[in-house]
C-alpha cells in the first residue's frame, strides 16, 4: 500500500490496527511538533534524528527536543552519529517489527502534512530483517540528545544561500497596519478573530533570500468553484527565541519572477494564537490593536525569521 495523504495520522492511528509495543522512527529531519505528540501515543517511542552525523544541530531545534525529552516519560530522542538521510517508521513487538512504512516523507510537520509531495509505503515480511538490522546499526551508532555538542553554524558565502531575513512589523509610515498584519483581526468587516495576526513575506525577502522561503505548491485535490486548482498553503514549525514551539502556514500567493511565493506566516489551526502571543509579549490586553509605541517601548520591532531545516523556522522576537 502507497500513501500520499494524511502521512501524520496514519503514523499515530497506525498502532490500533496492531499488536506492538514500541515506535522507532528514523528519519533525516525533525520537527518538535511531531516528535512532542508521540508521549500521548500508549506505547513507548524511539525517535533518531539521522542527518546530526553530517549536519549537527542548531541550538533552537535542540533546545526544544531537550525540553521535549526531559518531560516525556515515553520517548527516546538520539542523534546519529552516522549521517542517515532514510526515513522509516517501524513498529515493533518485544524487539520484532509487525509493520513498517518506508518513504521520503521527514518526521515533521511539513513533511507529513503537504499531500503528495511525500510518500510512504508499506513494506512487506521478507524486509523486516534486514531492515531490523539496519536500525540497530544505526541506534548503535546515536547517542541521546542530552549528549549532543551543538554544531557552530557556518557564515553564508552569497545572498543566493541566505537563509534568514528581518521582517517588519511596521508599514512604511512606521506605524501597525490598522486591519492587517499584527492587527489582522482589528478588521471588522472580515470573518477573522479580533487576536488573528500574521507575518508579512515581502517581494525583498523572496529576492534577497531565494531559499527561505518555498514556492507555493499546486494541490490537485483542492479544486476552487470555478474548476481552477488551488495552490497548498505549507504547514510549518515556529521555534521561537523563547523556546514557544508554534504550528504555522505560510499562506496567500504573490507572484514574483513568474513564480507564485506565499505572502504571510500565520498560525495553525488557531490564526489568533499568533496575536495572543505576540499580545502577551507586548503586554497589550487582548483584544486590542497593536500600535507602533508598544513595540518600540518593547525594544523591538521586527523579527528576525531563518530557516533551520525544511518547513522548521526559528523566530527571534528577543530584545
Amino acid at each position: 500500500m502507497l500513501y500520499t495523504q494524511n502521512l501524520e495520522e496514519i503514523i499515530f492511528h497506525r498502532h490500533e490496527m496492531l499488536d506492538v509495543d514500541e515506535l522507532i522512527v528514523v528519519s533525516g529531519y525533525l520537527g518538535p511538533k511531531p516528535v512532542a505528540r508521540l508521549e500521548n501515543l500508549p506505547l513507548n517511542s524511539k525517535v533518531i534524528y539521522g542527518m546530526y552525523g553530517s549536519d549537527g544541530i542548531q541550538t533552537n531545534l535542540h533546545h526544544s527536543l531537550i525540553g521535549i525529552q526531559n518531560s516525556a516519560e515515553k520517548i527516546n530522542i538520539f542523534y546519529s552519529n552516522i549521517p542517515v538521510h532514510s526515513k522509516c517508521y517501524l513498529w515493533r513487538k518485544k524487539g520484532e517489527i509487525k509493520h513498517a512504512l518506508l518513504g521520503s516523507a521527514n518526521f515533521s510537520i511539513n513533511g507529513l502534512t503537504t499531500p503528495y509531495r511525500e510518500v510512504l509505503a508499506e513494506t512487506t515480511f521478507d524486509t523486516f530483517e534486514p531492515l531490523n538490522q539496519y536500525v540497530e546499526l544505526i541506534t548503535n551508532n546515536s547517542i541521546s540528545c542530552l549528549e549532543a555538542v551543538l554544531s557552530v553554524a557556518q557564515p553564508q558565502k552569497s545572498n543566493a544561500n541566505l537563509k534568514v531575513c528581518s521582517s517588519s512589523l511596521l508599514d512604511a509610515n512606521e506605524e501597525v497596519q490598522n486591519a492587517a498584519g499584527l492587527n489582522w483581526g482589528q478588521n471588522p468587516t472580515n470573518h477573522t478573530n479580533e487576536n488573528d495576526a500574521y507575518i508579512a513575506i515581502r517581494t525583498s525577502h523572496i529576492r534577497d533570500c531565494p531559499n527561505l522561503f518555498p514556492p507555493k505548491q499546486l494541490q490537485p485535490s483542492i479544486i476552487s468553484e470555478e474548476g481552477r486548482i488551488q495552490r497548498h498553503n505549507d504547514a510549518i514549525e515556529i521555534i521561537w527565541d523563547d523556546g514557544l514551539v508554534m504550528q504555522g502556514l505560510l499562506e496567500g500567493s504573490q507572484p514574483i519572477d513568474g513564480v507564485k511565493y506565499p505572502k504571510q506566516i500565520s498560525s495553525f489551526p488557531s490564526k489568533a494564537e499568533l496575536g495572543i502571543y505576540i499580545r502577551e509579549r507586548l503586554n497589550v490586553p487582548l483584544g486590542q490593536p497593536v500600535r507602533a509605541h508598544h513595540l518600540k517601548s518593547y525594544g523591538r520591532t521586527d523579527i528576525k525569521i531563518s530557516l533551520i531545516e525544511e518547513g522548521v523556522y526559528n523566530f527571534d522576537f528577543s530584545v
